[in-house]
């Protein structure tokens, strides 16, 4: 146990080794549903399915035992939602680019995110991001976790008439979300280890005594990873085959730009909320956890997956009181045996985990305090960062919106400096993808 505490710095940052097995345990649970998700949304792209779960489960468990050993940090990775629709409902289905072709454009968007990393110019991005801009993530990725466990569990519905209302809280999945709340938050309260782990077992035991988890197996075989293993067409990326022309271009900006964006907000949320940002804002092993990040990526591509980015389900970890890579790996670890038995992964119903991430997106609030609330060139672009996040439903848009206001009020105000120019450079970037979106 000794060298594992040394190897992992367990008791130097409050840990134990049973504390890191629960949070990995929650991590994976928490993110479980991917497993399933994915192989449903890149089958529309005609995909194998059965091919594509194998896949899903070895990328995630190749990403996140990576980023455990190589960065020793608490942070999961998988395909990333939002990026596998992109690729399914955008690239293949509307562009009429084959899925070979696509994955070819994960490859070398994962490519460039190594070079990226290896010149230091990924880290002289999150270098760029104010304090309290990186406060401000923490905070809107707690209400976007919040917010997914609410609508996942069925409190939270969409509406024609006001985008969202409330649910129907007597139907089966809204009301075991809520008896699971109660469970996790009196466990919590009480203080008792492994609350989220226990609160979400003992939400799924009660959904099955009470027939309100319904789960049907698929036929599965783990060989049918070698129906997208290294189907990747490369050379239709560059035009070599194909008529796509510079619709590719687009695509890999795309790929690059909400990936990049995702994973530092991502990165700052999970990082400080289990206290790994030091004293001077900076996050340790920054490089590695970069490096782990692209890597996946590439790898994933060769498996057979979109885009693999790190998890904000990760933060449940933390809350169980993860704070080493061990948690990592243990959900690293859990994917790949879920690679044996995938369609199985589902056993663990949405109402079961939405609980945990409806606590943890709460407690993510805390970070907050950071903000001059009372300072509006600061507090405008925290809050702007703050709500887009929730309400596009994606990390990089709160970025881009936050970033963007940031450097425009510093000019506003008198105050941009020459060490600011990545800074303005990013936000002129952001400016740009803007007007790119509208125009499209």
């Amino acid at each position: 146990m000794t060298r594992l505490d040394t190897f992992f710095a367990l008791s130097e940052r409050g840990s134990t080794a049973r504390t890191e097995i629960l949070a990995g345990v929650t991590t994976f649970l928490t993110m479980a549903y991917i497993v399933a998700v994915n192989p449903a949304i890149l089958g529309q792209a005609g995909m194998p399915v059965a091919a594509v779960a194998a896949a899903t489960c070895f990328a995630a468990a190749f990403a996140s035992i990576l980023m455990g050993f190589v960065a020793n940090v608490p942070l999961a990775l998988a395909p990333g939602m939002g990026l596998n629709a992109y690729f399914s409902f955008t690239v293949v289905q509307q562009m009429g680019v084959p899925w070979p072709i696509a994955l070819g454009c994960v490859f070398i968007s994962g490519v460039v995110f190594l070079l990226l990393t290896l010149g230091g110019i990924r880290q002289m991005i999150v270098g760029a991001i104010p304090p309290h801009l990186f406060a401000a993530v923490a905070g809107g990725i707690g209400l976007f976790i919040g917010f997914i466990g609410l609508k996942n569990a069925g409190i939270i519905i969409s509406s024609p008439a006001t985008s969202v209302a409330l649910g129907n809280l007597k139907a089966a999945g809204p009301g075991l979300a809520i008896l699971g709340l109660l469970i996790i938050a009196t466990l919590s309260v009480w203080k008792v280890p492994g609350a989220m782990l226990i609160g979400i077992v003992a939400t799924t035991v009660i959904g099955w005594l009470f027939g309100a988890v319904a789960f049907t197996a698929q036929p599965y075989n783990l060989g049918a990873l070698t129906q997208t293993a290294f189907k990747l067409d490369l050379p239709g990326v560059f035009g070599l085959t194909g008529k796509h022309g510079l619709g590719l271009f687009e695509i890999l900006f795309v790929f690059l730009f909400v990936d990049l964006f995702d994973n530092i907000g991502t990165l700052v949320a999970v990082t400080k909320r289990a206290g790994l940002i030091g004293a001077d804002g900076k996050i340790g092993n920054l490089n590695r956890i970069l490096f782990a990040d692209a890597a996946a990526t590439v790898v994933g591509s060769m498996a057979g997956t979109s885009t693999v980015t790190s998890y904000v389900e990760s933060a449940a970890g933390v809350q169980a009181g993860g704070r080493t890579g061990l948690t990592a790996i243990v959900t690293g670890l859990l994917f790949l045996l879920a690679m044996f038995a995938a369609p199985y992964a589902q056993l663990i119903p949405l109402a079961a985990t939405a609980p945990a991430l409806i606590i943890v997106g709460g407690l993510m609030m805390a970070p907050l305090i950071e903000v001059p609330w009372d300072e509006p060139d600061r507090a405008i672009p925290a809050f702007l960062t703050l709500a887009m996040i929730p309400l596009t439903f994606s990390i990089a848009n709160g970025l881009a919106f936050g970033i963007t206001a940031h450097a425009a009020l510093k000019i506003v105000k008198g105050k941009a400096e020459k060490s600011d120019w990545l800074l303005f450079v990013l936000a002129a970037l952001f400016v740009v993808r803007f007007v790119w979106l509208s125009a499209g």
